[in-house]
């Protein structure tokens, strides 16, 4: 059977290279083509139609999440893999609304990327289901069950949970609470040190399970 034909789109060299070297220890890929921005992607899915494309979110002229919604438009069999090192949840759910096969996070092990790759040319569920909960573990609630109890939040804590659970940035919160911007920044870093929380989408999912009716 032919490699799957592979184009990588970022900005940074480095991270390219990298990726590039994870799929050359698989017989299953073969790099044809690299690209720096969302804008040179699609010129290079025009010219390649390559197999799959992973596509990195930020990047300048254009992002992933952009250039992913209009290669799907032109051409919809090539299977779109969206690279990031941030675990927002929205992004993800932003890829698969543009049409995106699948959302890598780039600190996951390279074998984990392998079997992920894998179980989308391949169309196999097993591998999909494992990944996918690696992926969850990582956008939810990691440690939410050691988490301190609900009544231990004053009520202005329990109002920028509100807020947060309904995806509300620091900006939109500061405006609907009628305060610095700055104050909900340190609002939501003390919350974050008293539930024992890494970032604001496992604060986003804490809301969600003891905040939001």
């Amino acid at each position: 059977m032919m490699p799957y034909r592979v184009l990588i789109a970022d900005d940074h060299p480095h991270a390219r290279q990298a990726i590039m070297e994870i799929l050359e220890d698989d017989s299953c890929f073969t790099v044809v083509g690299q690209a720096k921005n969302g804008r040179e992607a699609i010129q290079r899915c025009e010219e390649l139609l390559p197999d799959i494309l992973l596509i990195d979110i930020q990047m300048p002229i254009m992002d992933g999440l952009e250039a992913t919604k209009i290669i799907k438009e032109k051409n919809p069999f090539i299977k779109v893999i969206i690279l990031s090192v941030s675990d927002h949840v929205g992004d993800l759910f932003t890829a698969i609304q543009y049409g995106a096969q699948g959302y890598l996070l780039k600190n996951m092990d390279p074998d984990d990327w392998l079997q992920y790759l894998h179980s989308i040319v391949d169309g196999t569920s097993e591998g999909t289901r494992d990944i996918a909960g690696k992926l969850l573990y990582q956008f939810r609630e990691r440690d939410i069950q050691n988490t301190p109890a609900i009544n231990s939040l004053t009520p202005r804590e329990r109002e920028i949970l509100q807020l947060i659970s309904e995806g509300r940035t620091n900006k939109q919160i500061a405006e609907a609470l009628f305060i610095a911007e700055n104050t909900v920044k340190n609002h939501v870093k003390h919350l974050l040190e008293k539930l024992n929380l890494n970032n604001r989408v496992q604060l986003a999912s804490y809301a969600v399970k003891y905040i939001s009716n």
